[in-house]
C-alpha cells in the first residue's frame, strides 16, 4: 500500500533483504531497547540514513 504523504514525513526504504516495500515513518521515529528488537531484516544504506536525517531536519527546524 502507497504512503499518503511524502517526505519529510515517509521515506520509502530500497534495503536489500527486506521481505516487502517499506518505509521509514521519520515522524513517528523512536528508542526502543534492546530486548524488543528482533532479527535483523536487512540494512539500510548510508545514503538513506542521510535522508532520514534531512527529513528530521526539515521537521524540528
Amino acid at each position: 500500500m502507497p504512503q499518503r504523504a511524502g517526505f519529510p514525513l515517509t521515506l520509502e526504504l530500497d534495503a536489500k533483504g527486506l521481505p516487502k516495500r517499506s518505509w521509514v515513518k521519520i515522524s513517528r521515529i523512536r528508542t526502543l531497547s534492546v530486548e524488543r528488537i528482533g532479527r535483523r531484516l536487512g540494512r539500510a544504506m548510508p545514503e538513506a540514513l542521510g535522508q532520514v536525517i534531512e527529513g528530521l531536519n526539515e521537521i524540528i527546524g
